[in-house]
C-alpha cells in the first residue's frame, strides 16, 4: 500500500519539478540588463511566511462501527487554520522550502463527531521542497512543489495518524517599501495538497485520500540579499574619426568588470566592418559621405553560455565620419550658337575634378535631340521648335559627385510658307458673232495661247475654264429643261457649259495641253463670255472663286470649229431638205 503512495508521490513531485525548472530557466536566462539600484536589485536570501489558512479537504472514509457495521463519513471544511513557511534561495529565482501547516482550530471539546463545530477534522502538517520566483519592483509571482507528511485526525473519533502528503501551488506577493522593503504582503497563496491515512482495521478505523484545496494570505519577511556581480562594462572608440573614402579605420573595444575565470566574446556590426576579439576595421572605399556608426558588444561567461545573465552583456558604439570629395566643375558651349531648323550644333564641355577622379559626361536638350557621352556632343534640331533652346552639360566623378552648366542655342525660324491662290487670267466674249455664239473665234486664240503658255511653264498648275451666258440663254436652258423632265429624247442646250467644253477643247487639241489639267465650270454672270484662271499648286479654286457649278462633261460634248461658210451652207441645206 505505502509502495503505491510513495510511486503516487514520487510522480507528482517529479510533474512539479518539470513544471517548474523552465520558469527558473527562463527567469535565470532573462537577457534584460539589471533594473534601477534599488531593492528590485537584489533579491532577498530568505523569505519567512506566516499568515492565515483555510482549508477545503475531499475525501470519504468508511469507518468501521463498534457494531460492526461500516458508515462512510466525510471530511469538512477549516475555516480557521496557519500557515508558515521559510524559503533559502540560492539565487534570485530558485531555492528550497520547509512549511508547517496547522488547520486543527475550530474542534472544540466534543468527541462524539456531533456538534456544530464539525467533524473531528485536523491536519497538521509538514513539508519541504523546491520554490521558483520572479522578483520584481513591486510584485513577486512564485510556484512551489513540496513532499512531506501530514498528522491526520479522522471524520468519526479516528485517532491521529501520520501519513504521507504532497503540496503543489503558488502565489504572489506585493512588495512594500516598509523595512527599507524587508516587508511583504502575501495577497494570495493557492495550494492543492494530497495526504493519505490509514487508521487501521478495527473499530474507528479505516482509510482516507484526501484531496484538499488550501488558500493562504499573511505577511513575508525578507532576510539577507542576493546581489548580482558588478555588471560588465564596455567602450568602443575609433581611430581616425574622420577619414576620406578609402581610408581604413580601426575602433578598439575595451571591456571592464570581466571575470578572469569566464569566456569573453565581442561582436560587431555596421557598415563594412569585420571583426576578431578586441578590434575591428572598417572598409570605407565603398561608403557614401556621412557619419556612420559601429555596434560592438562583448559577453561573458563559461564557454557556449556567454551573455546568459543580464550583468554578463555590454553593448557600446563608436562614430567616425567619412568626408566628401569636393565635387567637379564643368563649362559647356555650342557651336554655332545659332542654326536653321533641321540643322545641327556641337556642343563642347570642359570639366574639372579638384581630386583629378575620372569624370563621366551626360547631356540633355529642353527640345530637340542630343547625342554624345564624351567632351562633345551633337545636337540635331529635327522636330524642335524655333527659338531659343537650353543645353544642359553634366559631368560625375567615380564617387558620384556631380556638376552642370548649360548652353543656348538659337533656332531661326524659317519664313512663313507661300500661300498659292487661283490667278485670274484673260477672258473671252462670244457676242460677236451672232450665228456661233458658242464657237471660240480666232480673237480667242490670242488669249488662249497665253493660258498655254502659262500652263506649261507651271507644270504642277491647272487650269479652270468657267463659262457664262446672258439671261436670254439661261431663260432658253430653263425651258428646255422644263420640257425634257417630261419627253425623254428631249435636248437642252446649256450654253454656258458648252462655252466652256469648247474652250478646253481648244487647249487640248490645238495648244496640246492635258486634259486632266483642265476642268470646265459654269458661272453666274449675264454675259456671253468665258473667264481662264490658272489654279497654281496648292491653291484652292472653290475657296478663291466661289459661285461656279462644274460642267458633266459626259453629258456636253466639244462642237467642231468650222468656218462661217460650212456653217451656212449646211443650215440652207438643210432649209430645202425641209
Amino acid at each position: 500500500m505505502y509502495s503505491r503512495i510513495l510511486k503516487s508521490v514520487c510522480r507528482v513531485l517529479a510533474l512539479a519539478c518539470v513544471v517548474l525548472m523552465p520558469v527558473a530557466l527562463v527567469a535565470q536566462g532573462s537577457s534584460r540588463p539589471a533594473v534601477k539600484a534599488d531593492s528590485g536589485d537584489t533579491a532577498s536570501r530568505w523569505d519567512i511566511f506566516a499568515g492565515y489558512s483555510y482549508l477545503a479537504p475531499k475525501g470519504t472514509v468508511n469507518v468501521p462501527q463498534p457494531s460492526g457495521a461500516t458508515v462512510p463519513f466525510s471530511y469538512d471544511s477549516v475555516n480557521v487554520g496557519g500557515l508558515g513557511s521559510v524559503a533559502y534561495f540560492f539565487n534570485r529565482y530558485v531555492g528550497a522550502q520547509a512549511e508547517i501547516g496547522i488547520h486543527e482550530w475550530g474542534k472544540g471539546s466534543d468527541t462524539s463527531n456531533i456538534g456544530e463545530h464539525g467533524n473531528d477534522d485536523g491536519f497538521f502538517t509538514v513539508g519541504g521542497g523546491i520554490i521558483a520566483r520572479y522578483p520584481t519592483s513591486d510584485i513577486t509571482p512564485f510556484m512551489h512543489a513540496l513532499v512531506g507528511t501530514a498528522r491526520i485526525d479522522g471524520p468519526d473519533h479516528n485517532p491521529f495518524t501520520w501519513g504521507p502528503a504532497l503540496t503543489l501551488g503558488g502565489g504572489m506577493d506585493y512588495n512594500t517599501p516598509l523595512f527599507n522593503h524587508r516587508l511583504s504582503i502575501r495577497i494570495f497563496q493557492a495550494d492543492y495538497e494530497w495526504m493519505h491515512a490509514d487508521f487501521g482495521t478495527g473499530a474507528f478505523g479505516g482509510r482516507a485520500n484526501i484531496n484538499a484545496a488550501r488558500l493562504s494570505a499573511g505577511i513575508v519577511i525578507h532576510a539577507g540579499s542576493i546581489a548580482p556581480p558588478p555588471p560588465v562594462t564596455l567602450v568602443c572608440s575609433a581611430s581616425p574619426d574622420s577619414v576620406f573614402p578609402g581610408d581604413p579605420v580601426t575602433v578598439t573595444a575595451t571591456a571592464g568588470m570581466l571575470n578572469p575565470k569566464l569566456n569573453a566574446v565581442y561582436s560587431w556590426s555596421g557598415d563594412g566592418v569585420t571583426g576578431n576579439g578586441t578590434t575591428a576595421t572598417v572598409n570605407t572605399g565603398s561608403l557614401a559621405p556621412g557619419t556612420y556608426t559601429v555596434k560592438c558588444g562583448v559577453k561573458e561567461g563559461k564557454p557556449g553560455k556567454e551573455g546568459l545573465k543580464p550583468w554578463e552583456n555590454a553593448d557600446s558604439t563608436a562614430t567616425f565620419t567619412v568626408k566628401k570629395f569636393e565635387p567637379p566643375t564643368i563649362s559647356c558651349s555650342a557651336n554655332p550658337s545659332s542654326i536653321n531648323a533641321g540643322d545641327s550644333s556641337t556642343i563642347t564641355a570642359t570639366g574639372m575634378s579638384p581630386q583629378n577622379r575620372p569624370l563621366t559626361y551626360s547631356y540633355a536638350a529642353a527640345a530637340g535631340t542630343i547625342s554624345g557621352s564624351g567632351t562633345t556632343a551633337t545636337f540635331s534640331s529635327a522636330g524642335a521648335p524655333a527659338g531659343p533652346i537650353e543645353i544642359t552639360c553634366n559631368v560625375s566623378d567615380d564617387k558620384g559627385n556631380t556638376g552642370s552648366a548649360t548652353t543656348t542655342l538659337t533656332i531661326v525660324a524659317p519664313p512663313p510658307p507661300v500661300v498659292q491662290h487661283t490667278q485670274a487670267l484673260c477672258s473671252i466674249t462670244f457676242d460677236k458673232d451672232k450665228h456661233r455664239p458658242l464657237r471660240v473665234d480666232n480673237e480667242a486664240k490670242a488669249c488662249l495661247d497665253e493660258v498655254a503658255l502659262d500652263l506649261q511653264k507651271q507644270s504642277d498648275a491647272k487650269a479652270v475654264v468657267v463659262g457664262d451666258a446672258n439671261a436670254k440663254e439661261k431663260a432658253k436652258t430653263a425651258k428646255q429643261g422644263a420640257y425634257a423632265a417630261k419627253h425623254k429624247h428631249a435636248k437642252v442646250e446649256d450654253s454656258a457649259a458648252q462655252r466652256a467644253v469648247n474652250t478646253k477643247d481648244y487647249l487640248v487639241t490645238e495648244k496640246g495641253i492635258d486634259a486632266s489639267r483642265i476642268s470646265v465650270a459654269t458661272g453666274t454672270a449675264d454675259e456671253q463670255k468665258v473667264e481662264d484662271y490658272l489654279v497654281p499648286a496648292g491653291a484652292t479654286f472653290s475657296a478663291d472663286v466661289p459661285g461656279t457649278t462644274s460642267v458633266d462633261e459626259s453629258a456636253v460634248k466639244p462642237q467642231v470649229r468650222k468656218p462661217l461658210g460650212a456653217r451656212h451652207h449646211t443650215h440652207h441645206a438643210a432649209a430645202k431638205a425641209q
